[in-house]
């Protein structure tokens, strides 16, 4: 038997631990490889490919907004304006946060922000100023801003070229020529809340209708007009300042002037009846008669009744009965509220 032929003896442990051992082969597991594709990814297209892409969409929804405003607001120039800038404000900042949300690069920190352009600016911001003047319109014609409305009565008789506006408040009533009439007491008018002199002699009672209270200077010779004195609750709608009723009621009393008789103003002052107020007007009445230019010396008082309309003094004497002119003083100076 030749060395190593064993034959179909058992081979010696000593001699199965001495055999070469073969290396196990290495096994490599195969990766897929990734599929193909034609397409790219939006973080693959340039920047410029993106911000084109974003200022055509912010274009678009501007003029979308547009459109919408002008269908809405037919008709409306001043709402339409301030609609379509609110709308434009509102898309651009849409717009730009797109582009922040797609990776561009945020404003710096002490950025300066352009109106209207940056996304820190509020829309509000852009349009309030613009919208302004348009609410303070609306406002003035609400239904709200009627109570400081002027009253019908009162923006008639400013309209009136027969009574001109009042002078500045203070220009008392001057010393009017003559010696005042005999008095006898004073006449205590209840129905006007009133007290005024009882002219004695010169002066004569008449019947107060339509008045609560009258007296009468007697006919001038050749004059179809003469010297009256009366008292009445205020005929008139009654303002909110008793000198703006004051204003009215002698407006009134053109209707008891003869007819063309226009105002010029001699006086305007605030009086004291009593522990009331009050307020004096005191004016001349220019007209003609008979193709000839004449005037009456007039005046008024007005005064706060309480629980009462106001109370009108009025008394007017014509140039015919000049004589008379400082029973005005004598009138004005005594009236008193009951």
């Amino acid at each position: 038997m030749s060395p190593g032929d064993y034959g179909t003896k058992a081979v010696p442990s000593y001699i199965a631990a001495e055999a070469e051992t073969t290396p196990l082969p290495k096994i490599t597991v195969p990766v897929a490889a990734p599929p193909a594709s034609s397409s790219k990814g939006f973080g693959d297209l340039p920047m410029r490919v993106v911000y084109r892409a974003i200022a055509v969409a912010a274009g678009v929804v501007v003029l979308g907004a547009g459109a919408t405003v002008v269908l809405l607001n037919r008709g409306d120039p001043a709402t339409a304006t301030a609609a379509s800038r609110h709308s434009a404000a509102a898309a651009v900042p849409s717009a730009a946060s797109a582009s922040f949300a797609s990776g561009a690069a945020a404003p710096a920190a002490g950025a300066v922000a352009t109106p209207g352009l940056s996304p820190l600016s509020s829309p509000l911001s852009s349009t309030w100023t613009s919208a302004t003047p348009s609410a303070a319109a609306s406002a003035a014609a609400s239904p709200g801003a009627s109570a400081d409305a002027v009253d019908p009565a009162l923006a008639a008789a400013l309209k009136d070229p027969r009574v001109p506006a009042l002078p500045k408040d203070g220009r008392r009533l001057r010393g009017l020529p003559g010696r005042a009439a005999a008095t006898h007491g004073l006449i205590k008018d209840r129905r006007s809340g009133v007290a005024l002199p009882r002219f004695t002699k010169t002066w004569a009672l008449a019947t107060p209708a339509p008045f609560a209270s009258r007296q009468l200077l007697p006919k001038a010779k050749g004059a179809s007009y003469r010297g009256m004195l009366v008292s009445c609750p205020v005929p008139i709608p009654e303002q909110k300042t008793l000198r703006d009723t004051a204003f009215l009621a002698a407006r009134w009393t053109l209707n008891h002037h003869p007819s063309g008789a226009t105002i010029t103003w001699t006086a305007s002052q605030p009086i004291k009846a009593g522990k009331r107020k009050g307020w004096l007007l005191g004016y001349t009445v220019h007209y003609t008669l008979k193709g000839r230019k004449r005037v009456s010396a007039a005046a008024l008082a007005l005064v706060d009744v309480p629980e009462k309309k106001p109370a009108v003094v009025f008394v007017t004497i014509p140039d015919s009965q000049k004589k008379r002119w400082h029973d005005i003083n004598k009138v004005m100076s005594s009236v008193k509220a009951l």
